[in-house]
């Protein structure tokens, strides 16, 4: 008889019934023999090992190395391992009594409990595979192995036996490597989907500061790994619990949760240590958090119908493996009874624990003759039963039980299966196995290939170790009894993930999904700004700078408007930036307007008046020509600043400019003649003198302020015509507002007109200087030297002032200066004398005028 071993081990919520089979000490060989190493068997053509976890509790350890160690019995049954022992009894049984699976094989088990042990584990390999209950003759064996650790173990160890291991629930991530894994398979997916699938959920509602409670190992530290790859999802603590310390860990875990600002908690270990924390957060009354289950405590009916958990657990949302049904399978349990099956301890002390009685056993086992209980009745039946064992509503780990043993029996009919060699000439080298002569690898071969239906009409294959990750997403809702039930309300098909939202129950008992952030999503208008020594998810919120906006809640930077937009003032949005330019319709434009036509009136006023005293001696002593001449060229100064008013274009920047400098020349021109011709006055009294102002004369006089004039012309026209300004919006400057300015495309004609300008102002400061302290009762040239000081110190402030002003206050600082100039000119060469004339009339005399 060959032997096929299946080991299944269990991550989830334990459960025990068994099946009636005999319960025996596995016969081992040489050091392997353990007293308290018992399981079920049945024999059968072909053997399937199953190892299961039916204890929760591990024995006390004696590390004081005083003896020899020893397998203690491990306590607390758990139901639920035990309805997985029966559903790979059931399936047998299923097997078994097909006409179309494996016709003529009858297949046989042995099984074990591990109590979630690895050495235990080892234990039970080593003695199935060391040699059968009756010869000790090595043999080779199927292992179905539980865990991700165990199964590692396990898989190394048979693996050079080429001995294939199936596992039901070890859903490490790693186990998918088949260099280092070749033998092993499972119907339990990995654990990167689940953990991703969590990842996404995060993500999804927008929780970014969570903290995670995990298992000290792979299974754990995976799923923390996978939440922190996860876009901007923050751990705030990361807490492990290990089976051995479990009390002090979940008291540790428990603490960290409660002082913890994150509102939603992933864990992500087995469900007896879900139990423990659960119970250490109702202690502190931590009832407000969110939890994220992973599948292996999900769906835990332990938890479900704990009177505590629900204090702390409603809303619950996790992943679960994939619930299925199983015709025939209640009933097939509910018909379970020890009396039928008097050499099943697992039975049995189901049984005892579920009705408080003992069944009386045929060898008078000392176990029920010490227990305190009564003898049952006989009356006792698992129909009335409704617990974990009975539940066939959440049938999840059971299912991958029940496909595991599908999926050996379709490999061995597949092995066992000899093709029709008349009908196939091709296979007429095949070679047919029968029971006996089953090797391992052959065994390994066909898994590898295995296809099939099964009962509920899905098909069945293994990607390399794997099968299609498919996951339900569950939640915890309460009922209005008060009680915590489990609703389906999504589905994970490999990465694709299917959620109902509005079917979740969160926490609160509301819909509305509760928060968990370090810090709140900066709103638009602002950018996040991390903290220095801070995780990501801790950010202050800094506006946008002026120019840049940001138009969604969260924003990591902002981003620069365009050229011609210009950020709003919640910096939200970009806006079209608006023309500005001085117009007439503004304050300033109005003030400059007003000053500037002033200057007209008072210039055209003093005209008026030099017009009507003509004839009188304080009008013919100054040269009338040449003042008259001045006066004009002062009202086109004061003209000309209205030019720079009003939105720019081709021609007025070309206007104003020349204009400018065209009027201005005209008037220091005239100043400079006027001065030359008072020195020129007082040198021809002079003996020998008489002849120059001759050479000086009207008409030289005229022709003077003409070059002069006409060289500022020349040099206007020359700009102009070669590179002049041009109506431009200045996007350099900040703001909303864009200034339509004359752009000056070439400085250097600019600078020399303001040049040339300079230039004659400073020569006629000097002339006018040189003859101050001529000896006349009205010196001219003592007004036209403080009228100069005025004009060149406007203009060397102009400078500074119009660089450093921005937009349209550059205009007007321009503006300010040909008034300020004008004004400065008008009044110091012109008021003293309109003073003589219309206040001081006995002053305007011949007499008084040649007076020293």
């Amino acid at each position: 008889m060959m032997w096929c071993f299946l080991w299944l081990l269990s991550l989830g919520p334990p459960v025990a019934p068994a099946l009636g089979m005999n319960r025996v000490a596995a016969r081992v060989c040489y050091r392997w023999q353990a007293s308290n190493f018992s399981g079920l068997f049945q024999d059968g053509d072909v053997i399937i090992g199953g190892l299961f976890s039916l204890y929760s509790k591990p024995p006390s350890l004696n590390q004081d190395f005083t003896q020899q160690p020893l397998y203690q019995s491990c306590s607390s049954l758990e139901a639920l391992p035990l309805q997985y022992v029966y559903a790979m009894l059931f399936a047998l049984e299923e097997i078994n009594h097909s006409t179309t699976l494996l016709p003529g094989v009858r297949l046989g088990f042995h099984l074990h409990d591990s109590c979630a042990l690895p050495l235990w584990a080892l234990h039970a390999v080593l003695s199935l595979v060391g040699g059968n209950s009756s010869t000790c003759n090595p043999e080779y064996s199927y292992e179905d192995g539980e865990e991700n650790s165990k199964s590692q173990i396990l898989s190394r160890l048979l693996g050079p036996l080429s001995v294939p291991l199936m596992s039901y629930t070890a859903s490490s991530p790693s186990l998918s490597d088949r260099t280092q894994f070749p033998n092993f398979f499972r119907t339990m997916p990995s654990d990167i989907y689940q953990a991703r699938a969590i990842a996404r959920l995060t993500i999804r509602f927008k929780w970014t500061w969570i903290g995670a409670v995990v298992a000290n190992n792979d299974y754990g530290l995976m799923a923390v790994k996978e939440e922190t790859q996860g876009a901007g999802v923050c751990l705030a603590f990361v807490e492990t619990l290990s089976r051995q310390n479990i009390v002090s860990d979940a008291r540790r875990a428990a603490q960290a949760i409660q002082s913890s600002a994150a509102k939603v908690i992933l864990i992500f270990t087995w469900y007896t240590d879900v139990r423990e924390l659960f119970l250490q957060l109702v202690e502190r009354n931590v009832t407000d958090r969110q939890f994220l289950a992973s599948e292996a405590w999900s769906t835990s009916g332990v938890l479900l119908q704990n009177p505590s958990t629900s204090k702390v657990a409603k809303g619950v949302l996790g992943v679960a493996i994939r619930s299925s049904t199983l015709p025939g399978f209640e009933k097939y349990l509910r018909k379970l009874k020890p009396s039928l099956h008097p050499h099943n301890e697992f039975l049995r002390e189901y049984w005892e624990n579920i009705f408080q009685c003992r069944e009386t056993t045929p060898d008078n086992d000392s176990s029920s003759s010490e227990s305190p209980l009564p003898f049952c009745s006989g009356t006792e039946s698992l129909e009335t039963v409704n617990d974990i064992f009975t539940d066939m509503s959440q049938l999840r780990v059971t299912y991958n039980v029940y496909q595991a043993v599908y999926a050996v029996a379709h490999a061995l009919h597949s092995l066992l299966s000899c093709p029709d060699i008349s009908s196939s000439p091709a296979n007429k080298n095949f070679n047919c196995s029968v029971p006996k002569q089953i090797k391992p690898i052959e065994v390994l071969q066909h898994l590898n290939t295995v296809n099939f239906t099964t009962t509920q009409g899905e098909l069945f294959y293994f990607e390399g170790a794997d099968v299609p990750a498919k996951y339900d997403l569950v939640n915890w809702q309460m009922t209005p009894e008060g009680e915590l039930k489990l609703v389906r309300i999504g589905l994970v098909d490999g990465y694709d993930l299917k959620l109902d939202e509005t079917a979740i129950q969160w926490r609160t008992g509301f819909r509305q999904v509760p928060m968990s952030v370090c810090s709140e999503s900066c709103p638009a208008g602002t950018r996040m700004a991390t903290r220095k020594g801070e995780p990501v998810c801790c950010f202050d919120c800094i506006p946008c700078a002026e120019g840049e906006f940001s138009n969604r809640t969260g924003s990591h930077s902002c981003e620069p408007c365009r050229y011609d937009y210009w950020s709003n003032a919640k910096k939200t949005a970009c806006l079209p930036r608006h023309l500005d330019f001085l117009s007439y319709n503004e304050t300033l434009g109005i003030t400059l307007t007003v000053v500037s036509v002033s200057g007209v009136t008072v210039t055209t006023a003093v005209f008026v008046v030099f017009l009507h005293y003509r004839q009188t001696p304080m009008v013919r002593a100054n040269n009338s020509e040449l003042s008259f001449l001045l006066l004009v060229s002062l009202k086109l100064c004061f003209l000309c600043s209205l030019v720079f008013i009003g939105r720019p274009s081709a021609w007025s920047c070309r206007f104003q400019q020349a204009a400018f400098g065209i009027s201005f020349v005209l008037s220091v021109s005239c100043l400079k003649v006027k001065t030359i011709v008072v020195l020129a006055a007082f040198r021809s009294a002079h003996p020998g003198a008489e002849a120059l102002m001759r050479w000086f004369g009207p008409g030289q006089q005229r022709g003077s302020i003409c070059l002069f004039t006409s060289i500022q012309i020349v040099i206007c026209i020359i700009w102009l015509t070669v590179s002049p300004p041009v109506p431009k919006p200045d996007f350099e400057l900040p703001g909303l507002k864009v200034t339509l300015r004359c752009a000056m495309a070439s400085a250097v004609g600019f600078s020399l007109v303001l040049g040339y300008i300079g230039l004659l102002a400073c020569s006629c400061l000097i002339l006018a200087f040189l003859a101050r302290k001529l000896p006349d009762n009205f010196n001219e040239a003592k007004l036209i030297t403080f009228s100069m000081l005025i004009f060149c110190a406007v203009w060397v402030a102009f400078i500074p002032a119009y660089v450093s002003s921005p937009g349209k206050y550059a205009v007007a600082v321009e503006i300010f200066a040909i008034l300020a100039s004008s004004y400065g000119l008008l009044l110091c060469i012109f008021a003293p004398k309109c003073f003589i004339i219309l206040l001081r009339p006995e002053n305007n005399t011949k007499k008084h005028m040649m007076a020293r």
